[in-house]
């Protein structure tokens, strides 16, 4: 992937993240995906096809002959590779930034979130009361940033398990400043030291036999 180095962190277990204008300028976009893309506003247009740009220049960097591969989405909105079961995807976006994974022979999430704008409630309804309390004497950009950390595990552990918002990720139990941890079976990880951006990669247990033969 030239210009965009994934990280692993398990193993077949590897994730990208870049700015949605750069992949534009430097990953070709796919015929389907330009598709697909017709019929969402032209903001969120851009973060969706940027996001399966760098998931296909993922997948070739891993499994080559997958990047020209069928991406669809299950009636949850998880997106999966219908033709390649035994590969699992995830796809994230936020402010104009873009991020990708992929879990050969098991599933995965990821979730990139840009700092912004917190609420009270938001804070309350995510974090118990010794992290809120936290996260209030931060100053506010701090604040912002440590709760985008905290946020993106969470969501990326109900993404891993394909149930997203429905799965409730603010009862995910993730601590602020906490880098790393298990919940239902889901690892995640948490790459401060890496990633200008809050993100988190999650990933399931290897898929059984019956599922990948």
């Amino acid at each position: 992937m030239k210009g965009f180095p994934h990280h692993g962190v398990a193993p077949g277990v590897h994730y990208a993240a870049a700015p949605c204008a750069r992949i534009l300028r430097t990953l070709p976009a796919h015929p389907a995906d330009r598709a697909a893309a017709r019929a969402l506003e032209p903001g969120r247009a851009v973060e969706f096809v940027a996001a399966r740009s760098l998931l296909r220049a993922l997948l070739a960097a891993l499994t080559p002959g997958l990047s020209g591969a069928v991406i669809a989405a299950r009636d949850s909105g998880r997106p999966h590779l219908p033709e390649h079961s035994g590969t699992g995807v995830s796809l994230s976006h936020s402010g104009g930034w873009a991020a990708a994974a992929v879990g050969l022979g098991r599933e995965v999430g990821v979730d990139i979130e840009v700092p912004g704008p917190l609420s009270p409630r938001l804070v309350r309804r995510c974090c118990g009361d010794e992290d809120a309390a936290r996260l209030s004497a931060l100053p506010r950009r701090e604040q912002e940033t440590a709760f985008a950390w905290l946020w993106t595990a969470q969501e990326a552990c109900v993404k891993a398990l394909g149930t997203g918002l429905a799965g409730a990720p603010w009862t995910v139990p993730v601590t602020v400043g906490q880098r790393s941890g298990t919940w239902r079976g889901v690892r995640w990880h948490a790459p401060y030291d890496t990633s200008r951006i809050p993100l988190t990669c999650a990933y399931t247990a290897p898929y059984g036999p019956r599922k990948n033969p």
